[in-house]
């Protein structure tokens, strides 16, 4: 009995040690919370000897902690407790060479890697901005002028990057203000991230979580405030895809896009199901789904998002933006159970970076009509009315295979001939695009108020409910060239001029409870313009 009770004090005792070795505080090595002293050196010796000693916690303790870029090695979760704040340096020339896209932390092919605990890893991006384009003006970073008007497209840095890696955990930290994406998994397999904070709006081209030809992904419980996309799913490598995600219970604020699939496309994007959005405050589309670089974007099954204050609904896309290849498909999309209002003026003013006013809304400008030479950012644009929800191919390759089901969109109004007009005989002159930028305003003024739906096949409405709050001239939805699509339940209540529906060049459109202020046969108007 003695010999079993000194055994067991002397397992508890090795394990008690090993605990010691796994977890490893770095205040205990050297670290200095006063936010200035660059304590890198310190955390990645610390994860070099976590990961060479079979893994284990690097722990930020509560304070200050401004450091350089650090690299996560296999079996190694770098722990921020409750106060802790891991600061990115503000001198750019402590993330290496200034043509590359670094980041505070960052991985590439290492295996059950994390990040946990409560507390903050802060980018610091507005002082790290300061420094960028006071070495830009120095000639210390070298660039064309173009970063004069708009964003440097060098120098930039991420938070978190995790390429080629497996079994990633990212939970409850909190990340604030990179200079470029805030976080961005590419290549991995199987990652978690789960109640996670993004507040990072202190410069451009913020996404706020960027998932990149990755596979098996779960994102559940987030909050994300960013300046560019919030969640967006991207697929750079033509021979790589982005496959099998589950998302869940997640808010989202934009001075672009809430939800968006596709700023790049080249391999694809299959099997996804995502759950429960809440978006508010975005400037563009609650939800975009972009197939334009020559992928696939198939099998999305989309349900449960209320979006207020959104200037776009849904925008669906299939575009060439890679004409020296083949054209991307787009097909077996669901999307059912959404709620938007899309308001009359700018959806993000007064955040502190808005996005570009791409178009003017009605009441934002009080010019009467179109100015000549009005530029931003370099380039010319012309204002608009509200734009409506759209599904849009090309000739020749349809978006295909798209039910909407239970959606209820509510729109501004207040449409003005005198901003931008477009006759009914005059719909196909409107620009087809097929290598432009996907966005919801790239076509600009649309003859619709509610849908506009072009090029498409397979397109099923049920139970879907469109109005505005204020006058708007143009027909509630626009069809052309649409092939054997299916409206039942559908809701257009408010209608200040007629046609309602308007039908160019469609076959097999059915109607089933068709519900407007006037008759069928005054409410739907057939054209064959080509």
């Amino acid at each position: 009995m003695k010999y079993k009770l000194v055994l067991l004090f002397s397992l508890i005792y090795t394990i008690s040690a090993n605990c010691q070795v796994k977890d490893q505080l770095i205040t205990a090595n050297g670290a200095v919370a006063d936010g200035q002293t660059n304590n890198a050196a310190v955390i990645q010796q610390l994860i070099d000897k976590a990961a060479a000693g079979g893994g284990g916690r690097v722990i930020v303790p509560p304070g200050n902690f401004m450091s350089g870029p650090v690299f996560l090695k296999s079996g190694v979760d770098l722990h921020l407790e409750l106060g802790a704040r891991l600061l990115g340096s503000t001198d750019r020339a402590d993330y290496g060479a200034y043509n590359g896209r670094p980041a505070l932390v960052s991985a590439k092919n290492q295996n059950n890697i994390s990040i946990s605990g409560k507390g903050i890893i802060d980018g610091q991006g507005q002082e790290l901005m300061l420094d960028i384009f006071k070495k830009l003006r120095s000639g210390e970073m070298k660039q064309d002028s173009s970063w004069l008007y708009k964003r440097p497209g060098i120098g930039r840095t991420m938070i978190l990057t995790f390429t080629s890696c497996t079994n990633v955990k990212v939970t409850g930290v909190t990340l604030k203000d990179a200079t470029d994406w805030v976080q961005d998994y590419r290549e991995c397999n199987g990652v978690i991230i789960d109640g996670i904070t993004v507040q990072s709006t202190a410069y451009w081209n913020n996404d706020g979580l960027d998932i990149t030809d990755s596979k098996n992904v779960r994102i559940t419980n987030c909050f994300i405030n960013a300046s560019d996309d919030a969640l967006c799913f991207k697929s750079e490598n033509p021979e790589s895809s982005c496959e099998n995600v589950f998302v869940d219970n997640c808010t989202l604020r934009s001075s672009a896009n809430g939800l968006k699939f596709g700023t790049r496309n080249s391999g694809g994007f299959r099997n996804f199901k995502i759950r429960n959005l809440s978006i508010f405050d975005t400037y563009r589309s609650a939800i975009a789904l972009e197939s334009v670089d020559g992928g696939f974007l198939e099998n999305i099954d989309i349900q449960h998002v209320v979006a207020k204050n959104t200037g776009n609904a849904i925008f669906i896309r299939r575009g060439h933006r890679n004409t020296d290849g083949v054209v991307g498909s787009l097909k077996g999309i669901y999307i059912a159970n959404v709620k938007v209002e899309t308001p009359l003026l700018k959806p993000d003013q007064g955040y502190p970076i808005e996005g570009p006013p791409d178009h003017l809304r009605p009441g934002f400008d009080k010019m009467p009509v179109r100015p000549s030479n009005f530029h931003i950012y370099g380039h010319p644009f012309l204002p608009y009315n509200l734009i409506p929800s759209s599904i849009v191919g090309l000739p020749g390759y349809p978006v295909e295979d798209v039910t909407l089901e239970n959606i209820e969109i509510s729109y501004g109004g207040r449409a003005n001939k005198n901003i931008a007009y477009i006759p009914l005989d005059k719909i196909t002159e409107i620009p087809e695009n097929p290598a432009n930028y996907p966005e919801f305003s790239m076509f600009g003024e649309l003859p619709a108020w509610g849908f506009y739906i072009r090029h498409a096949a397979g397109i099923k409405m049920i139970n879907v409910k469109i109005s505005y709050l204020e006058n708007d001239f143009r027909p509630a939805m626009v069809l052309d060239d649409v092939k054997g699509m299916k409206l039942s339940n559908m809701k257009i209540p408010t209608v200040k001029e007629l046609p309602v529906i308007q039908l160019n060049n469609t076959d097999g459109i059915s109607f089933q409870q068709l519900e407007m202020p006037v008759t069928e046969a005054k409410g739907i108007l057939k054209t064959n313009y080509r």
